[in-house]
């Protein structure tokens, strides 16, 4: 079989072997739940529960504020305790639903009825995994159900199942497509019912021959279906990557797939449009790895959503060293975490917890730039960092936009490969929020402006 893949990125060690052969554990919640209001990309969702209010498993908690939002579901029974200001994975302060848990996870009625996704409409379809709250679930939080939306539907001829699962450390894909297969190939069929042009690739890297088998056996008979061998390569699973590793076809940083022909998701995610459409399940719960050398018995999880991240650590047996870094997501494009009392939301994927920090070394080994052009080898979009490294430091956001700079898409490669250890991701980073916070504020005065001088007029 021929593999596939990208320019440019970089080979960083897998460690996959600390978790690869752990099959899933159910976890179960014990503590109070914890819903932010915004776990995707779009509006926070608007509360529609109050405090003392009894909640079910399943229930919508949180509706979508638009088209470009998405529902929030209780994945626990309960009573609300609050709905209360608190601290986020994302290390930031947001609205949340509070939940205490009463540990008998009673469901809403009509969860699990089967449902025949040929007997419907491409609109019921849609509305069903709107419903179930169901985004993005590699990492991106896009609400799934405007991604099925196309404007013409009939052109999209390629829907790529991202099982690559590049960052280093993370198994929870690898082991879904081992484990529940059938529940990914249901949500391809579901999509190919949506999009009868379209033919599905499962494009999965050279690292996971298990999984290739065992999606390879779940596809037989299928004739839309095929899996194609990607090379484990970082950032083999990011989307304008793959999208040209699949297809061929170049993918402009103002593109989206739809724009080319196709429709990217996630394996999880094509699982849980399987399980909202076809078992009229919400989203409740997702896979999850916990893994690192300070970790005592790394493993991989189905995680209930709103579960804190001490008590999924704890069920992988706690820290069996101190950890020096602690990591939410993988070390090419995770945050580092300085508490660990928060909830899991929908767009996280791992925890990993590691005895030595990698950035804390570079910043020790950091010398000036020596020009030696790894960066814009290794830049799997085709820019030039030292020289957008330049431009940031010097705060001279004209230059850093004409050189593209808000096309970074922050993988990590260039400050991966850089000998000088510049820490050009979290420069990038910086500078890219600095430059839309700009933006923002001008088009708010903008606006603020315009409505001044109607109002004038009005006078």
């Amino acid at each position: 079989m021929r593999k596939k893949s990208f320019r440019g990125g970089v080979h960083p060690a897998g460690m996959k072997e600390l978790s690869e052969g752990k099959p899933i554990q159910f976890h179960q919640a014990k503590g109070e739940m914890v819903f932010p209001l915004s776990q995707h990309i779009g509006k926070p969702a608007i509360p529609v529960v109050k405090k003392n209010d009894p909640v079910l498993a399943g229930q919508v908690i949180a509706k979508a504020d638009g088209f470009v939002s998405a529902n929030i579901i209780s994945s626990c029974s309960g009573k609300v305790k609050s709905i209360e200001s608190r601290m986020t994975s994302a290390g930031v302060i947001a609205q949340c639903i509070v939940i205490d848990n009463d540990g008998a996870y009673t469901l809403m009625d009509g969860i699990g009825r089967e449902c025949d996704y040929t007997q419907l409409t491409s609109a019921e379809i849609v509305e069903k995994v709107r419903a179930a709250g169901v985004v993005g679930l590699g990492g991106a939080g896009f609400p799934t159900h405007v991604k099925l939306s196309p404007p013409h539907p009939e052109e999209i001829d390629y829907v790529i199942a991202n099982g690559a699962e590049c960052e280093p450390y993370i198994t929870c894909d690898d082991r879904l497509m081992q484990e529940q297969p059938g529940w990914i190939i249901g949500g391809l069929r579901v999509l190919l019912h949506l999009f009868p042009n379209a033919r599905a690739v499962i494009a999965i890297e050279d690292n996971k021959p298990r999984a290739v088998a065992a999606m390879e056996q779940a596809i037989a008979g299928e004739d839309r279906m095929e899996v194609m061998l990607l090379k484990t390569k970082f950032p083999q699973g990011g989307e304008r990557n793959l999208v040209h590793a699949v297809t061929g076809r170049k993918m402009a940083s103002t593109d989206l797939p739809a724009n080319l022909g196709c429709i990217v998701d996630n394996v999880t995610t094509l699982a849980a449009v399987y399980r909202a459409v076809c078992l009229s399940e919400p989203l409740m719960e997702k896979g999850f790895t916990v893994t690192g050398d300070a970790v005592a018995e790394p493993g991989n999880f189905l995680v209930k959503i709103g579960t804190s991240f001490a008590e999924i650590l704890e069920a992988a047996g706690g820290l069996k060293a101190e950890p020096r870094k602690v990591i939410i997501g993988g070390p090419m494009m995770g945050m580092a975490a300085t508490d660990l009392n928060v909830p899991i939301a929908k767009s996280y994927n791992a925890l990993v917890c590691l005895t030595e920090d990698p950035v804390e070394k570079a910043e020790q080994q950091m010398t000036h730039c020596i020009r030696c052009g790894r960066c814009a080898r290794a830049c799997p979009v085709g820019l030039v960092p030292q020289m957008l490294n330049l431009y940031a430091e010097r705060k001279d956001y004209d230059r850093y936009v004409k050189l593209h700079g808000l096309d970074c898409l922050g993988c990590g490669t260039c400050a991966f490969v850089c000998p000088a250890k510049r820490p050009l991701t979290q420069l990038f980073k910086m500078t890219k929020g600095v430059i839309l916070r700009n933006r923002a504020a001008e088009a708010a005065k903008a606006k603020e402006k315009e409505e001044k001088a109607k109002e004038a007029v009005r006078v």
